[in-house]
């Protein structure tokens, strides 16, 4: 990867760091499908009616809004929802990191290299060890909620590589039409008509003000910003580069936690997640090509000696 896209995937991991912090906030007001389905509703009725759609078939449109869209906010919201701490959901989710280089090798045959298969072996353990010691704070079956949540990601990662769309912040947009439907019947199934009349009755008064101010910073931020960059970079490169990078999101989450509802990280957490910082770093850094004397190396483009064709 190119300095500034390195850059650019830390920037994402801030954005989608600071966004559990926001989604906690936007769940004390709002039940979680319908919270899923106001996000993505906010999205996609302006990309209806003024962004042109990604010239790709509409199935892998489909795949990448279930993936990313569904699979992904229901599992997550529910998972916090059912008791699951913001910094924690932050690290539980980034097993979509592995979850992506393993379905990326099955389904697009990406082949891997050794350092990151080192990098990403450091940083998963790197992950675990925070996970074991904190395992104290949530019950089973929110971090298994979580988890489904980043296989999810991790299968949208992979339908986004995989639908080459040429313009990945029209894909972004585009693929927000596919939740708001799901979710909306999800919330009415589950949560049911008191429960989301009275959560849209009051969405506008002072209480309501900090989970308000969540959820647009879960629309315009985590999702514009974050998601279109994101997806140019998925588009750029092989998914084994770039899904490392999301192991840098419970950094930010657990230290963005802590300041907004005193999640104190103690020493095990911080020491792992400086280990999850370096290991990313380090795994992402292009292999160094031997000189030979009087041949120039000649210019590849980002990506494209990786690239399956």
């Amino acid at each position: 990867m190119h300095a500034r896209d390195r850059l650019l995937a830390v920037v994402v991991a801030v954005v989608w760091g600071l966004n559990f912090p926001a989604t906690a906030l936007a769940l004390e007001h709002f039940p979680p499908f319908l919270l899923a389905a106001i996000r993505f509703t906010l999205l996609a009725v302006p990309t209806v009616l003024l962004v042109p759609r990604p010239r790709i078939p509409f199935g892998r449109l489909l795949l990448v809004g279930l993936g990313l869209g569904v699979l992904q906010f229901a599992f997550l919201y529910l998972g916090m929802a059912a008791g699951l701490p913001s910094g924690l959901a932050s690290l539980v989710l980034q097993a979509s990191a592995p979850f992506t280089v393993v379905l990326a090798g099955v389904f697009l045959r990406e082949r891997l290299t050794g350092r990151q298969v080192i990098g990403v072996t450091v940083a998963v353990l790197a992950l675990a060890a925070i996970a074991v010691h904190r395992a104290q704070a949530a019950a089973l079956l929110p971090v298994v909620l979580a988890l489904c949540g980043a296989l999810g990601w991790a299968i949208g990662n992979v339908a986004t590589r995989r639908a080459g769309a040429s313009n990945p912040l029209h894909l972004t947009l585009w693929w927000s039409i596919v939740p708001p439907i799901p979710m909306a019947v999800l919330s009415f199934v589950v949560e049911g008509p008191s429960r989301i009349g009275n959560a849209l009755g009051t969405a506008f008064t002072a209480e309501a003000l900090p989970a308000d101010l969540g959820l647009l910073y879960i629309v315009l931020v985590a999702t514009l910003v974050g998601y279109g960059i994101w997806s140019r970079l998925m588009a750029t490169y092989p998914s084994s580069t770039v899904a490392p990078f999301s192991m840098l999101v419970p950094v930010v989450g657990v230290l963005a936690s802590w300041a907004a509802f005193g999640e104190v990280p103690d020493v095990v957490e911080v020491v792992a997640g400086l280990v999850v910082v370096a290991a990313v770093l380090w795994s992402s850094r292009p292999a160094r090509v031997p000189l030979v004397p009087g041949v120039r190396p000649a210019a590849v483009s980002p990506g494209a000696a990786d690239v399956p064709r």
